[in-house]
């Protein structure tokens, strides 16, 4: 049982009394998510809620260390809430298997916690975790790692920069494993199971994880059985290398055996899309396609890749056989590599059509295939451990102590370092926002209609400030306009609009951005009222936008001139301009080699906020401090 005396001398008496009864919302139970509902067991707070989607695969008890080989096919929340409740009998822990931004988890949901802590690996759930903690009025303790660096931030409405005041990348560099192996979803997924996985297992140093030693018990039992079956499968593979059958071996392996594997897994589909079994013969049929010399700019199509694959995995076992049988590592991957290259983006694509993934061209791939940074232990622990010490900050209503914290390496005498948190940035399109709660009765008697003339015949005191032409916007759709007015008769149900969605209201009068949007969050009425609006109280003040300076002005120097000296093309790749000429082509992982851009680029990866970014702020260098 902790003993909580020393966190009293610290924090004092009173805020250990409030992290004992504060109600504490964990959202994630991988790699981060595991060490930080550790330390909240262990650093006196009692009521811990954790949700996750996933289940438990092997590949991820090397790092999260909740987890043990008797709970492989179990859920991840349920068994770390188990978990540290065995650490501290004193907590209250619940958990749930679902997915956070389902619409049973609206504003009210989110408002019955005094703070949640995100343990995220996915750039669209952390973004929804940010907008329903700004609805609910919820401070959000984000973090990020990315390798050997992370990040942590507190967000507070009105107080501090949200997660969508900068500008994030699209594409993360670091995925859990299970999500690479059984689950993916884009192709960059796709990519780094090829590369990571498949080539490696066929080709290079030998993996002995499906042949691990592993515990059985009734619930794991099927898992575990499916697992030594896939080990056998890949030695019988190995020995199969050189002969005519190698290439459709594999490929009956990967596409077809493992995908049935998978599709028997039920619950791990209801949420998501199944995966498609693809069959070798109908995709192996003669094109006139020339595996040798693939189009590297094109996608594509089935026919073509699977030549493709066949060509490339016959050459690669042809070399992996004639090398000295003395030479340690086999094969190594590498992006200038023809056979290697082709390999990896023959197999990812495949992998693309079967789970229903966008593909991409050969270009494509290479300029993916490199920037992949493992996840590293020590960074999830250091990172858990720096956000719980935030956590305590907020509680105890210490928000000007807390800061942005960075794990850093190469660039400083010491590993962490630390800044003010920033204030939001006047243009966010997302904290820029007046958040309300409209309550509805009957989302199927109520139409859009009528929220109109509701918000419309609001008091004086309570007008919404957006004038008489409003419009109405529910994620990227139009529900309504001055000139649009075909779902005013629709009842709220009929659209889409129940209780957990926010619809956005906007002036058609707002020509110089000076009024502020409303965003409506959906949730169940409290009395017998039709519609009711809440949250006029909590909304904040926004100043008035600064003017922006016209990009056709002249400037005072020459020197501070600022162009657009480069764009960025479909296939990921940085195309430097100079006036009427383009130069060739630079791929955005050698731009990120930049050795004065590769510590601002890798904390951008992580996808939180950038340490420093100049259109955000100017930092002194009395703005950061080093921590031991």
């Amino acid at each position: 049982m902790r003993d909580t005396s020393q966190l009293a001398k610290i924090f004092g008496d009173h805020t250990v009394a409030q992290l004992s009864s504060a109600r504490v919302l964990v959202v994630g139970a991988g790699g981060i998510g595991c060490e930080l509902l550790k330390n909240l067991a262990m650093s006196g707070f009692h009521s811990i809620h954790s949700i996750d989607l996933d289940h438990i695969d092997l590949s991820n008890l090397n790092r999260q260390f909740l987890f043990q080989r008797r709970h492989i096919k179990l859920s991840k929340s349920q068994v770390a809430t188990a978990a540290i409740t065995r650490f501290n009998p004193r907590v209250r822990a619940s958990a749930e298997q679902a997915n956070i931004t389902n619409t049973q988890y609206d504003v009210d949901w989110f408002a019955q916690f005094d703070i949640v802590l995100n343990a995220l690996d996915n750039l669209e759930a952390r973004r929804h975790v940010n907008t329903m903690c700004l609805a609910a009025r919820v401070p959000l303790v984000e973090s990020g790692t990315a390798g050997y660096l992370g990040q942590v931030t507190v967000i507070k409405g009105a107080k501090t920069e949200c997660f969508e005041c900068q500008p994030k990348p699209v594409e993360r560099k670091t995925y859990p494993v299970c999500t690479i192996r059984s689950t993916p979803t884009t192709p960059i997924h796709c990519i780094v199971w090829a590369k990571d996985y498949l080539f490696a297992q066929l080709f290079a140093e030998s993996s002995d994880e499906g042949a691990m030693d592993v515990e059985e018990t009734a619930e794991n039992s099927d898992e575990l059985s499916a697992l030594r079956e896939e080990s056998r499968a890949l030695a019988k593979l190995a020995g199969a290398m050189g002969t005519q059958d190698f290439a459709r071996l594999v490929f009956d392996k990967v596409f077809d055996e493992d995908v049935e594997r998978l599709l028997s897994m039920k619950d791990m589909w209801v949420q998501r899309r199944p995966p498609t079994v693809l069959d070798f013969a109908a995709l192996s049929e003669h094109t006139g396609f020339d595996p040798a010399h693939p189009d590297d700019h094109a996608v594509l199509e089935p026919k073509e890749w699977c030549a493709l694959f066949v060509h490339s995995a016959e050459r690669l076992a042809q070399r992996r056989l004639a090398m000295d049988q003395s030479t340690q590592g086999g094969l190594v991957f590498d992006k200038d590599d023809d056979d290697t290259l082709h390999f990896v983006a023959a197999t990812a694509n495949l992998r693309s059509l079967a789970f229903g993934i966008e593909q991409k061209s050969i270009f494509a791939t290479k300029a993916m295939a490199g920037n992949i940074i493992p996840a590293i232990a020590t960074t999830n622990a250091i990172v858990a451990g720096m956000m719980v010490m935030q956590a305590i900050l907020v509680l105890a209503q210490r928000i000007p102590e807390c800061h942005t914290s960075y794990v850093t390496y190469g660039k400083r005498a010491r590993c962490i370092i630390k800044e003010p948190l920033a204030e939001p940035n006047p243009r966010c399109p997302v904290c820029r926002r007046r958040y309300l709660t409209l309550r509805v009765r009957d989302c199927a008697q109520t139409t859009l209609g009528d929220v109109l003339d509701f918000v419309k015949g609001l008091d004086s005191d309570r007008d919404l400030q957006l004038g008489d032409d409003i419009s109405v916007v529910e994620g990227t759709r139009m529900l309504y306009d001055p000139d649009f007015d075909d779902n005013l008769s629709k009842p709220l149900y009929e659209l889409g609009i129940v209780s957990g969605k926010m619809i956005m209201l906007t002036s058609e009068d707002d020509d110089d951005g000076s009024i502020v949007p409303v965003v409506l969050s959906i949730a169940a009425a409290k009395s017998q009222d039709s519609l009711a609006i809440e949250g006029f109280e909590s909304v904040p003040i926004f100043a008035p936008l600064p003017q922006l300076v016209s990009a056709d002005a002249e400037s005072d120097d020459e020197d501070d001139v600022i162009t657009d000296d480069f764009v960025v093309d479909d296939s990921g790749a940085i195309v430097l301009e100079d006036d009427d000429v383009v130069t060739s082509p630079m791929i955005a992982s050698a731009v990120s080699s930049i050795s004065e851009e590769l510590f601002k680029r890798k904390l951008d990866e992580i996808s939180v906020i950038s340490q420093d970014d100049t259109k955000r702020r100017a930092v002194s260098d009395d703005d950061i401090e080093v921590l031991d």
